[in-house]
């Protein structure tokens, strides 16, 4: 089965339309004021309005109110919503969308409790960061992975780019990974050509 590719930190529509011409499955927009990844809702909106068919849209939110999060998913027009902040598990199930549950892969990681989440929430194995809150270039452990993979789908993130995608997903054998530091010249700026060997790799 083919590993599906997000592509995170998007803010600009060139960078959106490549990658959505690349075959990339999802984009995501970060609406944490605090990332150097940060757009703010109205451009998103514009970006996702020429985004062709088929191509899902995250909005990506760090311990942020439930009614902020669902007046920007309505704004935008998102698809799935990824909570990259300690938001508690009864808010996992109440996000518009399907819900993408981001997780710290470092010490003391836990398979087992990931395994028992709701079905309807989907893990992001991430290196712990409690500043940066992801797009950090570190990868996670990933044999780590693969036992949650045993259990249920997952997303990889964590420091993936196009010199270690293939043995990511080989070791680990995640549904999807999701990449953002790895195809940029600068924080929110994709580099095409980091970005097409990516892909392709």
């Amino acid at each position: 089965m083919r590993t599906r590719i997000k592509v995170c930190g998007i803010t600009r529509l060139d960078d959106a339309l490549y990658a959505a011409g690349l075959g990339v499955d999802a984009l995501g927009f970060v609406f944490w004021p605090k990332s150097p990844r940060f757009l703010p809702p109205r451009r998103a909106a514009a970006i996702a309005a020429a985004l062709p068919p088929f191509v899902t849209t995250v909005g990506v939110f760090v311990n942020q109110p439930l009614d902020e999060i669902r007046a920007i998913a309505a704004e935008v027009g998102l698809s799935a919503i990824q909570l990259h902040g300690d938001e508690p598990a009864s808010m996992w199930t109440s996000v518009p969308g399907r819900c993408i549950r981001a997780v710290g892969a470092g010490a003391g990681f836990d398979a087992e409790a990931i395994a028992a989440w709701p079905p309807m929430v989907w893990p992001l194995l991430d290196a712990h960061d409690p500043d940066r809150r992801g797009g950090t270039g570190r990868t996670i452990d990933w044999d780590a992975a693969a036992r949650t993979a045993r259990t249920r789908p997952i997303i990889l993130a964590g420091g993936l780019d196009a010199s270690n995608i293939r043995d990511a997903i080989a070791r680990a054998g995640p549904f999807a990974v999701d990449v953002s530091s790895g195809v940029e010249r600068e924080p929110g700026v994709k580099d095409a050509a980091r970005l097409r060997a990516f892909v392709e790799g």
